[in-house]
């Protein structure tokens, strides 16, 4: 919980119908084992203490006495575990019965919530036993001498946790048109807790689970799941204990084996940061549609959770396959709508690119020629340009040409060297000095050059660039760093290589695919210092460090607003075994210091199009001074070490 991580259980217990002292001995001994597993927040399913399925046996004031009776040991064996617990019974008060859920930590009973949907339809007939409270009725029980707990709907805030407020639903409450989850999170809740009873049919475990996933994506939220299992009576139906635990419309965790925990960890942090940063998300007290919500505190001790839950070690990639195919198409759409529109606007016909043998300009001269074939423009729409200098290999120049001719572009070839070095000699630069001027005076003429072509045939140039290099900075000012339109601006380096390898393996050309795994397979590099023995010298990676973590870096920086100290923890937790503390932290400040000093690169960026959550264009996502200072974000991560 330093971190905003919680972990939480959605637990089913072996029950026996209308048992109660045996249903509660069940539920402890669960609740001892989540706590040794570091949960904090565990839920169990609707009317478990009682079994769901005692059907007339409701009615029958021994097995209302016997839940309440059971809630007490409950109660009073878990008095020493730090966990707030939900479990379900069947509660008297007021003369009429309700279905409940009764919120637990610490030896304390903090309320009981009632549900707020009775079904009475198909297999279910709730309302022939249980009654809904009016709105604003004061119900109570007392559970024990002189303790008394509130009966209606309300919030459990944690007072140690920042963010971390909890609201109940029971089962067919989330069915409903309208969940009491809406307006919960509305006045506040950031966790649900679903207690079920929900049956198996064919086809609703599907159900089910889109139906968790969301809600908790609709009301920004984790939801924890618990559903009945083993024991229930199989008179005329069967449950097998579907637990489900969600975050924002992802699934974390997931069992339907019918007893146990099913145990996940929930980011408080990120689902309050996102709550901030979606100004449509509506925070208000509906009170016309529950009336005053009441709100108990309760405390939980801060300390770290040890994380279970999958963090990738590449964020904007799917780890399923076909997730990843299917994002690779969408993506390069994206890029071709928006070169397409852009052709459209300026009445443009061609597309001048230059083209390096490079995994950027591969990925550009890609989207350029799906466009002219959506377009349908002659192949010589496409103009691709190579532009040799110092650094060029013979290998990234055949392939440059190579993937030039397997597009059907129109290929040209402007040597630049005697040009720089004319302009070397105009301003009295060393051809032996190696520094930033004799890598920028190159960059900034290959821009000259491919601008000038492009002006000359009433075409647009290109750019290359993608969002790795935009945070990172790493592009000259004024040269690839300027563009007629970026279509690569919003893809990240790792994304890049991915696009690229799902176009080989689809384009139906074994000739162009074994071009694009030689691509591939290059390192990264400007090409900008003189090759060594006919090898690349410059190799970007060994400069600015491992692109996969700084990808990492900039997806939990941007996208959920994770100080540096928690992206640290978590950059170990993904690449274990991959890189040790020492070089994750030297790369995570690599990173702080210049992504802030080189934010005026990106305050005049290029037009181009987002085509996921993080975007780095001045117009859109991301607005930022450019002479704002990361004392802030450093300073914390000298305290790491």
């Amino acid at each position: 919980m330093i971190d905003g991580f919680i972990k939480a259980a959605a637990a089913t217990p072996e029950i026996r119908v209308a048992d109660t002292d045996y249903n509660a001995g069940k539920i402890i001994d669960l609740i001892h084992e989540a706590a040794k597993s570091g949960v904090k927040i565990c839920v169990f399913p609707e009317l478990c203490l009682t079994g769901y399925t005692c059907s007339d046996l409701f009615l029958q004031t021994t097995l209302i006495d016997g839940a309440m009776e059971a809630l007490r040991r409950v109660i009073r064996e878990t008095r020493d575990v730090e966990m707030l617990c939900a479990l379900g019974l069947p509660v008297r008060t007021g003369g009429k019965i309700y279905n409940c859920a009764a919120v637990i930590c610490s030896g304390k009973l903090l309320g009981l919530v009632p549900k707020t949907y009775l079904p009475n339809y198909g297999e279910f007939y709730e309302q022939r036993w249980f009654s809904v409270p009016e709105r604003g009725m004061n119900l109570s029980v007392e559970i024990f001498p002189g303790e008394w707990a509130p009966v209606g709907q309300q919030m459990f805030e944690c007072i140690d946790v920042p963010g971390l407020t909890v609201g109940v639903e029971i089962c067919e409450d989330l069915w409903s048109a309208d969940p009491p989850s809406r307006y919960l999170c509305q006045a506040g809740a950031t966790v649900i807790l679903n207690l079920s009873a929900s049956d198996e049919v064919v086809g609703k475990a599907a159900y089910r689970r889109e139906l968790v996933a969301g809600q908790s994506a609709r009301m920004v939220c984790g939801y924890v799941y618990a559903d009945a299992g083993d024991g229930e009576s199989t008179t005329d139906m069967v449950f097998r204990g579907h637990d489900i635990i969600a975050e924002n419309g992802v699934i974390l965790a997931e069992s339907r084996c019918g007893r146990g925990l099913t145990v996940s960890e929930l980011d408080i942090g990120r689902l309050s940061h996102d709550r901030l940063r979606m100004n449509t998300y509506k925070m208000e007290n509906d009170t016309e549609r529950c009336g005053t919500l009441l709100c108990s505190v309760f405390h939980l001790p801060i300390e770290e959770t040890t994380l279970t839950r999958q963090v990738a070690k590449n964020p904007f990639v799917p780890s399923d396959a076909h997730a990843r195919a299917e994002r690779c198409s969408d993506i390069l759409d994206i890029q071709c709508y928006g070169l397409k529109k852009r052709l459209e606007h300026t009445d443009s016909h061609h597309m001048v690119v230059g083209v390096s043998g490079g995994l950027d300009s591969t990925l550009a001269m890609i989207v350029c020629a799906r466009t002219a074939k959506m377009m349908g423009l002659p192949s010589d729409a496409l103009v691709a340009v190579t532009m040799p200098c110092f650094g060029t290999t013979e290998r990234t120049r055949s392939n440059a040409v190579r993937l030039s001719e397997k597009l059907g572009a129109r290929l040209m070839t402007v040597d630049i060297g005697e040009s720089v070095m004319s302009h070397f000699k105009d301003i009295g630069h060393s051809m032996e000095d190696h520094d930033v001027v004799f890598e920028n005076s190159q960059a900034r003429e290959r821009t000259q050059v491919i601008m000038d072509i492009a002006n000359a045939i009433g075409g647009i140039q290109v750019g290359t660039g993608d969002l790795s290099e935009l945070a990172l900075g790493w592009s000259t000012y004024n040269g690839d760093h300027m563009s007629m339109y970026g279509v690569n601006a919003g893809v990240p380096k790792t994304l890049v290589r991915y696009l690229v390898d799902w176009y080989a393996e689809t384009c139906g050309d074994e000739d162009l695919a074994e071009t694009l795994r030689d691509i591939l397979a290059t390192p990264v590099s400007p090409e900008l210092l003189p090759a060594r023995d006919g090898e690349i010298a410059q190799r970007t990676e060994d400069l600015v460090g491992p692109y996969e973590l700084h990808d990492f870096f900039l997806y939990y920086l941007l996208r959920w607003g994770y100080p540096p100290e928690k992206i640290f923890r978590l950059a170990l937790y993904a690449f274990d075994g991959e890189y040790d503390r020492e070089t994750i932290l030297k790369w995570l400040k690599t990173f702080v210091r210049r992504f802030f000093a080189q934010q005026f690169k990106r305050s005049c960026l290029p037009d181009g199009p987002k085509v996921g959550s993080v975007s780095l264009s001045p117009r859109g996502d991301w607005r930022m001074p450019s002479d704002a200072v990361a004392k802030l974000w450093l300073k914390r991560l000298e305290q790491l070490g």
